[in-house]
């Protein structure tokens, strides 16, 4: 074991490495399992490692949350439902932000105990203390309440997405000033602990700081939690970053910032995906769609939409050159992509063209719709991202856009009035023929209508995604009714 504890630096760097291979590896999907193992092997190096140069451990307590927390893993990643796949994520952000709070809450109380203890104690005990600087109080001050502001935040983002009622949308115009004042005052506690050291400023700013992560998300529209989840991604990793410095682990250190700057960097495509800048995203709540639901609600009752069978559309595509699919949230809803890979594979087996657009924020979390096509083993080469579809949809003959709503609003290219008015979007009211699958007539998750669902050229198909599908090639390879 000394030489694990002589050379952990060295083990530490090995482990940064495989964790650099990691994210380049999940950069591409057929890399990704590659990837993924760096990560594991990474990781095993890093607890490994921890575990022997760590002074005193209690070792029972230590495997007992090693082996309790494999086994709610496990679990978990076994049952887990691809349409629960966003609050999931959402969920252990919110673990590692409490894991920060806890580190940083122990570490104080550990210091105090051994201020408590007295030189003379300390020396009959053999124990060593180092009286906390003011670089490790800035790092506990920092490390704790991002991670405070993780844990709550995350915590109402998996709310949100699972939909529980306790995670209510809120507001209003006291709302701004709401988050302010809190927020101003979790900073002023947390310097005054940073200049004193006062306990008592610690837990005022804790307690500020896991209050303000449920205010600051509360308010933010549906529309946007995948730059949400995203944001909180790298949230996590800056709040594990600042605990690093904190316990003096190169590793966590490392790991902490390469999730926190990837997660970051995530969050910026995203909103440049929407045309909206971050701050908008988070404080303008401009996608949240109260007011313009309403609005939206009033015009579908007015506009006139034309409507047909999964027979109608069968014959369409059976009949078509080409066919764009475009994969949004409903497909995970209804659990329709298996059915959909089988739909694909028909209309390729009588010569039609067939591919997947996907746009960077459709679904609930950063490549929500990537992970759900790969789960039904579509081929990588089939799917297309927005920059690389767009041009050829005045080619397409006809587009089949399953569950999604706002990626394909027009409004966002001919209506300044709209709220997502300058986002990029999927241009699928191009194509020829635009075939929508949706349950009702209802508004998206932004709360605004599609102008796309009035087009001449679309008829809506209503019903469950993954039935209207199956129908779908039922009439095409003429087993239908």
């Amino acid at each position: 074991m000394e030489f694990i504890r002589e050379y952990a630096n060295w083990f530490y760097l090995i482990g940064a490495i495989l964790f650099i291979l990691t994210l380049r590896g999940l950069s591409g999907p057929k890399t990704a399992i590659a990837g993924n193992r760096y990560g594991m092997l990474a990781m095993a190096i890093a607890v490994l490692t921890t575990f022997f140069v760590a002074e005193n451990p209690v070792i029972w307590m230590i495997l007992g949350a090693m082996v309790l927390g494999a086994i709610v893993g496990i679990a978990r990643a076994k049952t887990v439902p691809m349409t629960q796949m966003p609050e999931t994520v959402a969920l252990m952000h919110s673990l590692v932000g409490l894991s920060a709070v806890l580190i940083a809450i122990a570490a104080i109380i550990h210091n105090n105990k051994l201020i408590e203890l007295g030189p003379d104690l300390l020396a009959a005990n053999r124990v060593t203390f180092h009286e906390m600087s003011k670089v490790h109080l800035f790092e506990l001050f920092v490390g704790c309440f991002v991670g405070a502001i993780t844990f709550t935040a995350s915590v109402f983002a998996y709310g949100k997405l699972a939909a529980k009622k306790w995670a209510k949308t809120i507001s209003g115009a006291w709302v701004k000033p709401v988050q302010a004042l809190i927020f101003i005052a979790m900073l002023a506690a947390g310097i005054h602990f940073f200049l004193t050291g006062n306990m008592t400023s610690f837990w005022a700013m804790t307690g500020l700081a896991l209050v303000f992560g449920w205010v600051w998300i509360a308010p933010v529209g549906g529309g946007d939690m995948p730059v949400v989840v995203s944001l909180l991604n790298s949230f996590s990793g800056w709040a594990a970053a600042g605990i690093g410095f904190t316990l003096e682990n190169n590793m966590l250190i490392v790991a902490g910032s390469l999730v926190g700057s990837s997660g970051a960097i995530l969050s910026y495509i995203m909103c440049k995906a929407m045309n909206r800048s971050i701050i908008n995203v988070l404080f303008g709540g401009a996608m949240g769609g109260t007011a313009t639901a309403t609005a939206g609600a009033g015009e579908q009752v007015q506009r006139n939409h034309r409507s047909g069978s999964a027979d109608d559309a069968g014959f369409l595509m059976s009949n078509a050159d080409s066919v764009v699919i475009v994969p949004g949230y409903g497909m995970a809803q209804g659990r329709a992509q298996n059915a959909v890979k089988e739909l694909a594979n028909l209309l390729k087996e009588q010569g039609v063209t067939v591919r997947f657009a996907i746009h960077p924020v459709a679904g609930r979390m950063p490549g929500h719709m990537n992970v759900l096509l790969a789960e039904a083993d579509v081929p990588y080469e089939d799917i297309l991202e927005m920059d690389e579809i767009n041009s050829d949809f005045p080619a397409t003959d006809v587009v089949l856009v399953i569950g999604a709503n706002d990626v394909v609003n027009p409004a966002a290219k001919d209506d300044p009035s709209s709220p997502i008015y300058g986002m990029p979007i999927l241009e699928a009211h191009k194509a020829r023929t635009i075939l929508v699958i949706k349950r009702s007539m209802a508004t998206g998750y932004a709360g605004l209508d599609n102008d796309l669902f009035y087009n001449d050229k679309t008829m809506m198909i209503f019903g469950d995604a993954k039935k209207v599908v199956e129908d779908m090639t039922k009439a095409i390879n003429g087993t239908g009714h």
